[in-house]
Formats: structure tokens, C-alpha cells, sequence
């Protein structure tokens, strides 16, 4: 069974040493022998070895010596080993050691004084401890120190044993003469932490007697002044006034680690908007100071957790935080802007995008690595401001305009959805967007790019000019037509033999392929590859980029050129007259989409257009050789409308998100009424008044009464053994993130008192128990709680399973009842989160873990079935609710969730109705953790049957 320890070794797994050996190498006179076989002796007493005959050699032979290491040695030896009998006494030969402890503390040596006081700090036998104590207080006027601070801490802990204030009756008096004279930083340290954990109201009294001296104290007296504070304003709110200037004159320290504490304190106990706002300074000031990066990422949450508290006081520091991006971290550059973007109000919103502009234009600089990424995350923000605030938009947009042909394909991306959403929401920077898109669509090289920026081009040129320009555009960057001649094809000449130059571009892939570590990607995707031209198509690659696409085999793309052109050709119409001019144009369209579906059919294309982009290119050839009103309605109107009500859809998202976001306290109607401006404010400060009209507000709104609701605590109660057991037990299970704690109610249901009862648990998976409850007596009709803390490391399922052990004074023999398992439940541990599609998309194709569930349920409604996984899994629904709208027979939806570890959690899912009215299809699971993907689906096929 464990026992109590306070030392931990590294110990190597060899060769276990032999008792025999360690005995004869402590009787014999060599130091550095005996010094080896005292660290195996201590090593094998960790490992749970007992080794009693051991005891009197040590006593014989190594007690006597004089050696600073053996000595340490031998009191971490007899810090280990076991020092009472099974009833609880001490053993008798413990009593051979408290001559040789008497006469350490009484050793020249300081240093022989100091480490045995350190030793008696361990100690929890009263018995041994009793004739050590005046020996102990004579330590306290040695002239050293190591012995001083040494003898405070052995006082403080003997006086905190059982019957331990009678050992030391007038122990807090005398530490307290000693705090008044002591020089020494960190024996006055100890002093005063001995008060405070002692006797609180003394070491109130120094500190309020001495509170002008508490900026000049050492830094660590100073942290334990922190923690007094935190301690008595929580017993006594009334009285914390006067303690906050302590608090604010403390700000000003030369410690880092101390104003960190202030500044969190100060958060703890105020809601003045003087504290709080100190508090934010100080930590921006930390901010800047710190070179370390983690440090950096933990004042960051601390100033997030500020702002979804006192976001009014958090605004005014927007650009002090901003002043973080300098790091070139990513993680804290991600967190930052995430805080500034909900910091972000018409007062601030130039000053924001000012400074964001410029970060925009140092990562051209390309001196750091992933400044890509950066810049994305730049644009990202900026589109967010630019959405939130349209006056700003105009003076970003043509600034973020020159990275569509970033190399960085998901920046250039993040730009074009940028444009598209601003065009349409700002109608007045359309004409001067389209010029400057028309201007810079050449320098697009991303295949992923160039189907938004033709579809902004062929819905929103509207003038004559721009008609013209953009079907001269697309032509220009098409080059010369036909793509493939026939003719060349069955006569090569030495021009179509040339090995034309290579080309980077991006190719849509739509077989399976083998991924880097080995597994396959089954999904379509589209892939930047390297491809040498066809020999006998016709022109140069480098005559324009959707040439250079269309050649790789991007048929997709394709197919937009051709709507793009069919939209461009039916505006003409309407604002040319010449007639002339429109057939032309039409002639111009025509030859276009037929030279690519010629590409696409020829053998020298890298592969076969595939038949979406077929029907769509042939769909534009009859709409433009047979032209009607209806359909000329649908391409120019209709596709318009469905893009504006997308992003009226978003703009209800958001603000139906944030209105579940902002939170909704209510006072009871019998609550006390507190009328501030009838209460004395005589020798109150500002700082006071502040907190105490904060406080009344938050009585006023029902702050102060945040209770867990009682049905929700009763539902994660969990029997553990039956009725008719001799020990009945439940357990409440609380899931704190990263551990798990067990409140493990246990009743004695006999008429004997159960003796070493001991609640012995194990686990299965993730999960690791931290210390095991120590034995207990349990008296009849009785009951206790036991608490047990379990460590989980990743998303995973996890059972927790075990016994409770005990004797009887009757019968010597041990009894067990096997407890009931816990399973611990993969949805304490996944939250549902947002992430873009694009994102969503890249995830999927990058995670290897999949899982894979056929539907089997009796739910016959598509929506109904969706809405039952998403509230099972606790996941959020990023298909926007129009998408799965109507009654077609089939639904398609993708989820998405965080686990508290950072994992990502992806869920797809295709559904069918059958004929028969029943459901069928799969729900597919990805992360990047095969414990996951296991778990959720375990979960996904328990649950999906219906809503039990």
C-alpha cells in the first residue's frame, strides 16, 4: 500500500541492490562506498522495500559519522522509512535516533543545524518531535541564517501537528519578537509566513502596523503578504478597502512574479474600474517586458478573461495590447488579435486598422519565416473590421487587393472572400473594386483564387466599359485559341515537339492517393503540382494564368470561365446597342468554351473533363445560341439574390450568437435592497466608493447567487455498490478540464466499527489517478467522504474501476466489495467551436485518423436526425441552416467541436431517405487522435437509435 512521502528520486531499473552488499559497504570505513550504498538504501526504501535489518547497521555504523553527505543521506533515510507499528505507536527503536537529532541541532556545523531542522519539518510523529523542542528554539538566535529560517519553518510545522500548540504554547509571540528583528529577507519570510499560517490576526496587525515598509520588503515576504490578503478578504469582504491600496502600492514593485499577483488579486477581490483597469495596465506593461514566450500566452488569457468581464475597461488598452504582435510567436500574434477584435468599437476602429495596415505591409519584408500565415490571420482581422465597421473597408481594400497572387494560397483566398463580401455590402467601392480587380486578375496564379475573382467580375460589371474590360480580360489571360489543334496533333513539328517550360499550377486530383505517412486520402482535393505542357497544345503556358490552369487539367475552373463569360455576354446586351458588337462577343464566348471542351476530350489534357463541368460549359453553348428572358432572368438576378441572402444569413448568425453569448443574471424579488447614497462615506477613498457601488450593482443584478443547479448535481451522482452491501457507496463526479474529482460518499451499513477501510481505485485509458485515499475506521451507521483526484491527458473514453477494503475486530481477514465502473464520458471533455469551411476543409484532408458509422436509426425525419447527433455529441453545426432546408430526400452537414486539449474534432453527415420512409447513409468521423475518432463514434452509435 502507498505511503505518505515528500521526496521523490530518479531511479534507474537495473540491477536491484542486495541488502547483503549495502550492509557490508556501510560496516566498512571507505566514505564513498558508504555514501553509494546509503543512496541504494534510500532508493529501495522508495521503491516500497522495508529492509529492517538495516535499521541497527545504520544506526551503528553510520550515525557516528561525520560527513556533511552521509549525514544528509542518513536523514533522508529515516525521512522514509516507516516509523510506527500497524496500530499507529511508535516503534521503540525509533528512540535511538532522537540522542543523535539532539545532538545535530546542537552541532557546530550550521550546516548539520539547518538540514535536521529541514528533517523535523517532515516529521509527523508528536512522540519523537516532544524532547527535541528546546533544542529547536535555541536554533532560533543562532548567529547563522540557514539555521534561523531552517528553525522558523521546524516551529511552524511541529506547531501544526495534533497537541502541537501545547508543545509550543507561546510559539506565535515568540516568531513574532523574532519578525521584529529579524534582517535576514528569507528568514523574515518564513517568520511571517509562520503568523499567517498560525495566527492570522498577528500577522494582520505587523502588516497593517508596517504597511508604509511593504514596497521595500524582499520579493518573497512580499508574495506571502499577497496570499494574507487574498486570505482575509475572503472571511472578511467588509474589510478589503483598505487592503486594495496595499495591493496598488505593490503594483509599483521591481518583481515581475510579484506585480503578476497583484495584478490577479486585484482581480479577485474589486470590481472597481480603477482596479481593474490597473490590473489590465499592468499586465500590457508584462506584456512587453517578458521575453518568454509562455509567459507572454498566460498574461494573454488573463487579459482575455478580463475582457469578457469588463470589456468597457479593457477597450481603452486595445492598441496596448495590440503592441504584442511585435513577437514573432504565431500562438500569441493568433490570441491577441482575437482579443483586439472583440475590443473593437467605432472610437478605436481607425486606430485598429491603421496598425494592422502596417504589419500588412512588414511581412512583404519576407525576413521571418511564416509570415504567410501571418498575413492570413492579418487579412482575416481586417475583413472582420472591415464587416463590423464599412468606413473602414475603403481604406483596406485595395491595400489587401495586391495579395491575390500571394504565393501563400490561403491568404490570397482570405482576400478574394474579403472583396466578394465587401463589394456587395459597400455598393459604393464597386466601380473602383472592379477597376482594381480587372487591373491585378493577371498576377492570380492560386486555382483555388481565380473562381471567385470571375464570379465577382461576371456578377458586379455593370457599365459598358467594364462589360468590355472584363471579357478583354479573361480572352487576354486565356491566350490564343484553340488550346489543341487536331492537326499538329497527326504532324508534329519541331515547335510542338519543343519541350515546353514547366508550369506550377494547381491540379484537381480525383483518385486516391498515398498521403506522407502512408495513408490514403479518398476525397477529391485539389493539389499544387508541377507539370511539364503538352506537347502539342498550341501557344505559350506563360501567355496568361488561366491558360496555365486549364492546360494542368482544371476543368472546374473552366466551367466558371465559361458562366463568367455567358453573364458578361447577356449584360452586354443590355447596355450595347450595336447589335454588331454584341454577335462578337457572343462568336468570341462561343469559341472559347468550345475550344475547352475540345481540351478536354483530347488525349493530350492530364486527364478527362470531368461531366459536371461538361453539362455546365454546354449548358452556357445553348444558353448563348438560344437566349430567353426567363433564363436570362435566373443568370443575372437570381444568383445575385442567393449570395446576398448567404451573407444576410451570416450577419443573424452572428448577432444570434451574440446574443447567446451575453449573460442574463436576475435578483430575486425578497433579495435586500441597498441604498448606496444613504451610507456613510466618511474616510472612504475613491478606490473604496468604486468598489463598493460595483459590489451593490452586482448584488442588484444577481451575481453574487450563481448557484449549480441541484438537478444537475444529482445527475452526476453514481451508485457505486448495492443497497443490500455491507458498505454502501456513491461517488459525485466533477470534470475540472484537465483532471477529475471524486467525492466518494462510503456508510457503514453494519454493526462493527470497519477498520483500515480503504478505497483502492485503478483506470483504465487516459486517466491517472494522483494519490491513493489513505485507510480509515468507520464506526457503525456511520459515514464519511472520501476525495480522490484523477489526471486525464487526452480526448479519450475512460473507465475508472476498484474496491473497498476493510477489516472487522472479529474476523482478521480482509473483505472487499467491487464497486460499480465509472465511465468517464467523452463529452465532458469537447465543446462545440466555429471554424471557417475553408479551414474545415484543409483539416479534413490533412487528419488520418477516420471512423466511419452506418446510420441505424428509427428516426424518419432528415433535420430531426441531425438536430438528435448534434445535441448527442455536443457539436456545433457549421452548414448554414439554409443549406439543409426543404425536402429533397437527402441531407448533408458537417460538425465541428474542441476538445480542452486543442484537438479538433470533424464530423460529416450524408444521410438518404429510402422508399420506405427509413433513413440510411454514414456519419464520418476525422481527427488528427485515434482516441477521438474511437470515442465519438462509440458514442454516435449508442446514441443515434433515437432519443434515449
Amino acid at each position: 500500500m502507498d505511503k505518505y512521502s515528500t521526496l521523490l528520486v530518479h531511479y534507474d531499473k537495473g540491477t536491484p541492490a542486495v541488502a547483503k552488499e549495502i550492509k557490508e559497504a556501510l560496516e566498512g570505513n571507505d566514505v564513498e562506498a558508504k555514501v553509494d550504498a546509503m543512496k541504494k538504501a534510500v532508493m529501495l526504501v522508495l521503491n516500497g522495500e522495508t529492509i529492517p535489518q538495516l535499521f541497527i547497521t545504520i544506526i551503528r555504523f553510520v550515525l557516528p559519522s561525520e560527513d556533511h553527505t552521509i549525514q544528509k543521506l542518513l536523514l533522508l533515510y529515516l525521512e522514509l522509512i516507516e516509523k510506527t507499528d500497524s496500530r499507529g505507536k511508535v516503534l521503540p527503536e525509533m528512540i535511538l535516533i532522537c540522542q543523535n537529532l539532539r545532538n545535530n541541532l546542537m552541532h557546530p556545523n550550521e550546516y548539520i543545524r539547518g538540514v535536521t531542522l529541514r528533517f523535523l519539518c517532515r516529521l509527523k510523529e508528536t512522540e519523537i518531535v516532544e524532547p527535541l523542542t528546546p533544542s529547536v528554539l535555541q536554533n532560533l538566535e543562532h548567529r547563522h541564517p540557514f539555521v534561523r529560517r531552517n528553525a522558523i519553518l521546524a516551529i511552524m510545522s511541529i506547531y501544526k501537528l495534533p497537541n502541537g500548540d501545547q508543545l509550543f504554547v507561546d510559539a506565535p509571540e515568540m516568531i513574532e519578537k523574532v519578525l521584529s528583528t529579524e534582517q535576514d529577507p528569507s528568514a523574515k519570510r518564513n517568520a511571517f509566513l509562520m503568523l499567517f499560517t498560525c495566527a492570522e490576526e498577528r500577522a494582520v496587525i505587523y502588516l497593517l502596523t508596517n504597511v508604509d515598509k511593504v514596497t521595500d520588503w524582499n520579493e518573497s515576504l512580499q508574495m506571502v503578504v499577497l496570499e494574507l490578503i487574498r486570505s482575509v478578504c475572503k472571511t472578511k469582504p467588509s474589510q478589503k478597502g483598505k487592503y486594495i491600496k496595499i495591493i496598488i502600492s505593490l503594483l509599483s514593485a521591481t518583481s515581475s512574479a510579484v506585480i503578476y499577483e497583484c495584478a490577479g488579486t486585484l482581480v479577485s477581490l474589486s470590481s472597481a474600474p480603477t482596479a481593474i483597469r490597473a490590473a489590465a495596465n499592468t499586465y500590457c506593461q508584462l506584456l512587453l517586458s517578458q521575453s518568454d514566450n509562455n509567459v507572454k500566452l498566460i498574461l494573454l488569457d488573463r487579459l482575455s478573461e478580463l475582457k469578457s468581464l469588463h470589456r468597457d475597461v479593457m477597450v481603452e488598452l486595445i492598441i496596448d495590447v495590440l503592441r504584442a504582435l511585435s513577437s514573432p510567436n504565431l500562438d500569441i500574434r493568433r490570441k491577441t488579435l482575437d482579443i483586439a477584435l472583440d475590443l473593437i468599437t467605432h472610437h478605436n476602429i481607425n486606430e485598429v486598422v491603421q496598425m494592422l495596415k502596417k504589419e500588412v505591409v512588414k511581412t512583404q519584408s519576407g525576413e521571418l519565416e511564416k509570415n504567410g500565415e501571418y498575413r492570413q490571420m492579418l487579412i482575416q482581422a481586417i475583413h472582420a473590421c472591415a464587416v463590423k465597421f464599412l468606413e473602414v473597408a475603403s481604406t483596406v481594400v485595395h491595400l489587401l487587393m495586391d495579395f491575390l497572387g500571394d504565393s501563400n494560397v490561403a491568404s490570397a483566398l482570405d482576400v478574394i472572400s474579403f472583396v466578394r463580401e465587401i463589394i456587395e455590402t459597400n455598393p459604393k467601392l464597386r466601380v473602383s473594386i472592379i477597376t482594381r480587380l480587372l487591373d491585378t486578375f493577371y498576377q492570380i496564379r492560386a486555382g483555388k483564387v481565380c473562381p471567385c475573382a470571375l464570379w465577382i467580375i461576371g456578377e458586379y460589371c455593370l457599365s459598358l466599359s467594364e462589360v468590355e474590360s472584363g471579357i478583354s480580360t479573361i480572352t487576354q489571360c486565356l491566350g490564343e485559341l484553340p488550346f489543341y489543334s487536331v492537326s499538329e496533333e497527326s504532324e508534329p513539328t519541331e515547335t510542338s515537339k519543343k519541350i515546353q517550360p514547366t508550369s506550377s499550377a494547381m491540379v484537381s486530383s480525383r483518385k486516391p492517393v498515398i498521403l506522407a505517412d502512408g495513408t490514403y486520402a479518398t476525397q477529391s482535393a485539389a493539389s499544387e503540382t508541377t507539370f511539364s505542357s503538352p506537347t502539342v497544345v498550341q501557344g505559350s503556358v506563360a501567355s496568361g494564368n488561366l491558360r496555365a490552369l486549364l492546360l494542368t487539367g482544371d476543368f472546374f475552373l473552366g466551367a466558371v470561365v465559361a458562366c463568367t463569360l455567358t453573364k458578361l455576354v447577356l449584360r452586354l446586351e443590355e447596355v450595347q446597342s450595336s447589335k454588331t458588337e454584341v454577335n462578337k462577343k457572343v462568336a468570341q464566348a462561343l469559341l472559347i468554351m468550345v475550344s475547352m471542351l475540345q481540351l478536354g476530350q483530347s488525349p493530350a489534357s492530364p486527364h478527362p473533363i470531368d461531366n459536371d463541368s461538361y453539362e455546365r460549359i454546354v449548358l452556357c453553348i445553348k444558353l448563348l445560341c438560344q437566349k430567353n428572358d426567363e433564363m436570362k432572368k435566373i443568370w443575372l438576378e437570381f444568383c445575385r439574390q442567393s449570395f446576398v441572402k448567404m451573407i444576410s444569413e451570416k450577419q443573424l448568425r452572428e448577432m444570434a450568437e451574440l446574443k447567446a453569448m451575453a449573460k442574463t443574471t436576475n435578483a430575486q424579488p425578497d433579495d435586500l435592497i441597498d441604498f448606496f447614497h444613504l451610507k456613510s462615506r466618511k474616510g472612504m477613498s475613491q478606490l473604496e466608493l468604486e468598489d463598493q457601488v460595483q459590489d451593490d450593482l452586482k448584488r442588484a443584478t444577481g451575481e453574487f447567487t450563481k448557484e449549480e443547479n441541484d438537478a444537475n448535481k444529482l445527475n452526476r451522482i453514481l451508485q457505486l455498490t448495492g443497497f443490500s452491501d455491507p458498505v454502501y457507496a456513491e461517488a459525485y463526479v466533477t470534470v475540472h478540464h484537465y483532471d477529475i474529482a471524486l467525492e466518494v460518499t462510503v456508510i457503514n451499513r453494519t454493526k462493527e466499527t470497519l477498520q483500515n477501510l480503504c478505497l483502492e481505485l485503478a483506470t483504465m485509458g487516459d486517466l491517472k489517478l494522483v494519490e491513493r485515499p489513505q485507510n480509515y475506521s468507520l464506526a457503525p451507521g456511520t459515514s464519511m467522504q472520501i476525495k480522490a483526484n484523477i489526471k486525464v491527458s487526452s480526448t479519450e473514453t475512460g473507465v475508472i474501476f476498484g474496491n473497498i477494503v476493510y477489516e472487522t475486530s472479529n474476523v482478521m481477514e480482509r473483505n472487499v466489495v467491487v464497486l460499480n465502473d465509472i465511465h468517464i464520458d467523452i463529452m465532458d471533455y469537447i465543446s462545440p467551436a466555429v471554424c471557417t469551411e475553408v479551414a474545415f476543409r484543409t483539416m479534413w484532408a490533412e487528419f488520418e485518423w477516420e471512423n466511419k458509422v452506418a446510420v441505424n436509426t428509427t428516426i424518419q425525419n432528415e433535420r430531426e436526425f441531425l438536430d438528435h447527433i448534434i445535441k448527442s455529441t455536443n457539436m456545433k453545426c457549421l452548414t448554414p441552416p439554409s443549406a439543409i432546408e426543404g425536402e429533397c430526400g437527402f441531407l448533408s452537414a458537417n460538425l465541428y467541436a474542441k476538445s480542452v486539449f486543442g484537438e479538433d474534432a470533424l464530423v460529416n453527415v450524408s444521410i438518404e431517405k429510402q422508399t420506405d420512409g427509413a433513413l440510411s447513409g454514414y456519419i464520418r468521423i476525422r481527427s488528427k487522435t485515434q482516441g477521438i475518432a474511437l470515442s465519438l463514434g462509440d458514442k454516435i452509435t449508442l446514441k443515434q437509435k433515437g432519443s434515449s
